[in-house]
This record gives structure tokens, sequence and C-alpha cells, in this order.
């Protein structure tokens, strides 16, 4: 008796001719038919426009943002207020129905100003993973006018595509988080001494790119592949967060309070004003003072600070966030069946050393590494199933790879 040859029942092809046929009740279909079928679904979808994927926007409500940030960010309650508030204004733009005769509700760009260390790349991160949206975070560093050496602000919008994979309807309500924003500064009060390419001239680029316009977007970088197709990306509904250390603007800050101090008054407002952080007094004059042009400020309305991190801060950041770096150390040491505990102790000493020598937040993790080496390299493959680092343990370990190093520098 001859075997019995199946076939696809959309498209006849025997069994034979086919990567794989699956079964169903009483017909089958081949993989070539699904890869069609798959193709025509998404093509419908498309053609529905990409309202519907705005509609499927999870809208979270300032408080629950905020209490998403309060799981990885310590401290800085303002800033998390703020942040909180303008991403959640601007999903809620997003999801506007689109009628001409509404109010058009205009996007809420956002600068925040706070030493380095201090958390503001870590706040743009943790609201992108609660969202799920595509961020982009990229540094302002490295753009230039066009027509000259260096990275054109086009290439902003292309990272943003990347972190999309290259979906154009996600990477539209993105958000782009644009670091070092103070390092583009104009160099000169004086903008017609010398071409600024660096400076405002990369500012005056941006300028439509945070407002809201069509851009010619390079998917793959703009200057090394020439021959490629643009694609238009739409940036009205993209979130831009900037973030600078604004090093110097706190003598800006004391500069103007000092000014308005007059009369009877004087010493009365000098004295509420809590000289180690200034940074809580800026107001946009002060940034423009620093260099930024008024034109690109009107277009960041939404300004805030970082506070600088002192010792309780530090302390917290250590062992309460979900991602702290004692969490971080005991996950390591488990994975090679050892117990690791810290006395609170070492953690203040620890963060004493921090503070001393003015290594903020990521310091703590170079002081950690340097406690922790030798134990690291010891522990993996031996008896020992237990580590106990006391402050003795951190002091000693701490003189011998990093402090010495520190004392000499200084």
């Amino acid at each position: 008796m001859a075997k019995e040859v199946l076939d696809c029942s959309f498209c006849g092809r025997k069994k034979p001719e086919t990567n794989l046929l699956i079964a169903g009740i009483n017909a089958h279909i081949c993989d070539k038919c699904i890869e069609q079928a798959h193709g025509i679904v998404l093509e419908e979808l498309k053609s529905q426009g990409p309202v519907k994927g705005a509609a499927d926007l999870v809208l979270k409500r300032p408080k629950e943002i905020r209490s998403f940030l309060d799981q990885y960010v310590i401290g800085q309650d303002q800033t998390k207020k703020v942040m909180s508030v303008a991403v959640y204004n601007h999903y809620k733009r997003l999801m506007q129905p689109a009628q001409t005769d509404e109010v058009e509700i205009e996007k809420s760009n956002i600068v925040m100003v706070g030493q380095t260390g201090t958390g503001k790349t870590l706040v743009a991160k943790t609201i992108a993973r609660m969202l799920d949206v595509p961020l982009a975070i990229v540094d302002a560093t490295v753009l230039t006018e066009a027509g000259y050496v260096g990275e054109d602000v086009e290439s902003i919008l292309t990272r943003l595509l990347q972190a999309a994979d290259y979906d154009l309807t996600k990477a539209e309500r993105g958000i782009v988080f644009i670091d070092e924003i103070d390092k583009i500064a104009r160099k000169s009060d004086n903008p017609s001494i010398t071409r600024d390419v660096s400076g405002e001239g990369v500012q005056q680029a941006l300028l439509k790119l945070l407002e809201g316009t069509v851009v010619n977007v390079p998917p793959k970088g703009g200057r090394k592949h020439p021959d490629q197709k643009f694609v238009e990306v739409n940036t009205k509904d993209i979130l831009f967060i900037a973030g600078g250390a604004f090093d110097g603007v706190e003598r800006i800050i004391s500069k103007r309070l000092n000014r308005q101090a007059v009369g009877y008054s004087t010493s009365k407002s000098s004295d509420s004003i809590d000289k180690d952080n200034l940074l809580q007094y800026i107001i946009p004059k002060d940034i423009k003072d620093f260099g930024l042009i008024p034109e690109i400020i009107g277009r960041l309305p939404v300004l805030t600070h970082m506070d600088p991190l002192d010792k309780e801060t530090l302390r917290a950041i250590l062992t309460e966030p979900k991602n702290a770096l004692i969490k971080q150390y005991q996950k390591l040491f488990a994975m090679d069946d050892v117990t690791f505990t810290i006395t609170d102790e070492a953690l203040d000493y620890i963060v004493e050393k921090a503070l001393e020598y003015k290594l903020g937040a990521r310091g703590l993790r170079s002081l950690c590494e340097a406690i922790l080496t030798d134990a690291m390299y010891d522990l993996p493959g031996s008896d020992e199933k237990t580590l106990t680092i006391d402050q003795d343990y951190a002091k000693d370990s701490l003189g011998k790879n990093l402090l010495k190093r520190l004392e000499i520098a200084s």
C-alpha cells in the first residue's frame, strides 16, 4: 500500500517541498503560508494607523510614577515630583484624541541640573523602564554644527530609532535623554567673534528638534553610509530630557542672591539661604547666564535640580534601592554559595570615605570593589561559605588597595 503524501491545504505544496507542515483538525498549513499570512496581518494593523498604538499606552498617575521611582532612586524628592508630573502630562497629551477644535497641549521638555553622580541618568532610565517606551541616552559633547567634524543633531534620533528596533510609531513617542547639555554652552558673550560650532551652533540646531518638526533621519548614522534612504521622524511627541552638571552655576546663583539682599532684611535673607545646596534656588536666568541661549531655555520649560548627596542619602543608596550595591554583592557571592554580610559600622566607614574623597554615589562602587577584591579572588572554589565584612576588614582592605593611591594623588 502506497504511503499517503501530505500537502498544504492553502497552496497545495507537498510535504517534501516545505520546511514545516503544521497539522490542524482536517487541514495542514506550510511555513511559507504562515509567513505570508503573518505579513498580511501586519499590513492590516499598520493600515489602521498609529492612533491604536497610542491608545495601548498604560497611563500611570504621578503618584504611581513617583512610587516606582522611589524603589530605585534615593532622595531627590522635588525632582521625582516634577518628573512624575511632566511625564504624566506628556503621555496624557499623546492619548488626546486628534480633533482640530480642541485645545492643543504643548510639550513639557525637561532640564535637570545637578552635580555628577546624583542620579540624573538613573531617573530617566527608571521612568523609561516603567513606561516601557524606547529611551535613547545621547551625549551632547560629540555634537557639532552641520558640516563640521563630529555628529549632527539628527544622530540623536538615529539612536532613538535603534532603541525602538526601527519601529517608527514606537520611536515617535519615546524619550530622549541629552546628557552633558551644559557642555554646549556658549563659549563667549559676544557671538560675532568666531563661529562656536560645538556650542551655540549645536543649540541653534536643536531648537526645531525640541519644539517638534519632521526630520530626515539617516537610520544607520549620517556620514559613514551616504547612500542610505532617510526615515522621516516627527519629533512633536518625543519627550526630551536634558541633564547637565553646570559646573560653576552655583557662583551665578550666589551672586544673584547676594545682589537681591538689600536694606534691613539683608541679614535675615542671607541666613535663610542654604549655602550647601544653592542649586535649589536655580531659575532659568541662571542657565542663560551660564551660556544656554534664551530660545533653547524656552523649549525646555520644566527646570528642576538634583540635591547634593549627604551622609544619610549615601548610606541609603548602599542598602535600600531594588538594585542596591550591597544586594548586588550578596547575589554575586550567592552564585558561589557564599553568604555575604556587612556590619553597620563598615557601611558607615564606606560612606565617610566617599564623602571625604568627594567620590559621590559612583564612588561607593569603587570603595566596595576595593574592599571586596581579595575576597572575590580567594573565596570561589574554597571551603569558606561565609563572609562577614566589619569595619577593621574594610579599613585593612582599603588601606592596601585604594586609599594609598588616593592619598598620594591628593
